[in-house]
């Protein structure tokens, strides 16, 4: 048996929850297949965030229904945008999605706030022309339609990459340095976990229009949709593991 001192321990993937019902979804399952451990990190139950970034080899920050800026109410908001923080510091590669995406904009300086409009539902993206050649977003089409639940926006940081834009909310995705990326759209979710924060939300006294025909368009693209969330997952694969070689 090797001893404690030259136990190899397995390289994680870090992801940040901040509420039950937004785990990791489709991408979560991708990564589950991958040579990386997943270390899945619930903050809303006080779970602890690492001391250090020793064997992370990326960090995925998922989506929540608090606002980036109430740390006054959520104190692991403000842990978090230190932690991310040093993860940049680090190089280390970071998926930032919808409040994970507003935190890390916090963390690289931008001001976050509420959105021209609402967005919640299935909306045509556009590529930049930055974003349609970014590592990230390579062998995707240059428009596509993703699932949206936000009502804040990040600002684009300070010597960002702008990547991908919509009509009604133009910042809808950047990178910031050589790996960190923040994506204001879900990736991550299918049919299944769009009904239940419907249902969810819905019993906490925000209830959702159209939601039927939301729930119905889901499953209409779900075939289309999961090929475009597998793409980016590979994408971000591809990331780390070069990450890894530099």
């Amino acid at each position: 048996m090797p001893s404690v001192k030259t136990m190899k321990i397995p390289a994680e993937i870090l992801v940040l929850k901040h509420i039950e019902i937004e785990g990791p979804g489709s991408i979560g399952e991708f990564f589950k297949n991958t040579s990386w451990n997943l270390k899945i990190v619930d903050l809303s139950k006080g779970e602890s965030l690492p001391g250090n970034f020793r064997n992370i080899r990326a960090i995925i920050s998922l989506g929540g229904p608090m606002n980036a800026y109430e740390e006054d109410k959520y104190s692991f908001l403000k842990d978090e945008t230190e932690f991310l923080q040093g993860a940049l510091r680090s190089e280390i590669p970071i998926l930032g999605i919808c409040l994970g995406a507003q935190l890390l904009a916090r963390a690289c300086g931008a001001k976050i706030g509420k959105a021209p409009v609402k967005e919640i539902g299935w909306h045509k993206i556009s590529l930049t022309e930055a974003g349609k050649s970014d590592p990230l977003f390579i062998a995707l089409p240059n428009e596509l339609e993703m699932f949206q639940w936000h009502e804040d926006t990040f600002g684009i940081p300070h010597g960002a990459a702008h990547l991908a834009e919509s009509k009604s909310c133009p910042n809808q995705a950047f990178r910031f340095g050589k790996n960190a990326y923040g994506i204001q759209f879900h990736a991550e979710v299918n049919p299944e976990m769009i009904e239940s924060w419907i249902i969810k939300y819905a019993q906490n006294g925000a209830p959702v229009p159209d939601a039927k025909d939301m729930i119905i368009e889901s499953y209409k693209r779900k075939q289309v949709f999961e090929r475009h969330a597998a793409i980016i997952c590979l994408n971000f694969a591809r990331i780390i593991a070069a990450s890894q070689i530099n």
